[in-house]
């Protein structure tokens, strides 16, 4: 029994390094979100003026924009998820009452975050499911439905 206790802690402890070095190589690399944080595009870079009218750029541009701030999220996301994932490892090696409280508050803190994300995204997720089937009912007070008759709208 103990023999197989000291493989999975050196099993966790083999986790822990490389899960330590993929969010260095996150981190330090084109992923990391320092480094996607800087990537920028400005409306004048499309070649068009502040004041031109140009309705695929300026969609473009809001596309770039949504897709560059999502981007953002999901590095620091995974950044918070490794470092939570590498503290968790640390705690089951070492027992979670010989963690610093430094790294138990850390852990806390972005298990917090990443409940309150996730909840944001299922409200959002559900918005846009209700919209969606909001907008599959005509506009106006009844419209003839040709197996059941009317229903409002």
């Amino acid at each position: 029994m103990a023999g197989d206790l000291e493989r999975g802690v050196g099993a966790l402890k083999k986790f822990r390094t490389k899960v330590d070095g993929a969010l260095k190589e996150l981190e330090g690399g084109d992923g990391g979100s320092a480094k996607i944080a800087m990537e920028r595009v400005t409306r004048n870079s499309l070649g068009v003026g502040a004041h031109i009218e140009f309705g695929e750029a300026d969609d473009f541009f809001k596309e770039y924009n949504r897709v560059h701030k999502a981007l953002v999220s999901l590095s620091k996301s995974l950044s918070d998820q490794i470092d939570m994932l590498s503290i968790g490892v640390h705690a089951a090696d070492v027992g979670y009452d010989n963690v610093e409280e430094e790294k138990r508050q850390r852990f806390h803190e972005i298990q917090a975050h990443l409940a309150k994300e996730r909840d944001a995204a299922a409200e959002r997720e559900a918005a846009a499911e209700r919209e969606k089937t909001q907008g599959d009912k005509p506009d106006g007070e009844e419209r003839q439905n040709t197996k059941h008759g009317t229903y409002g709208g």
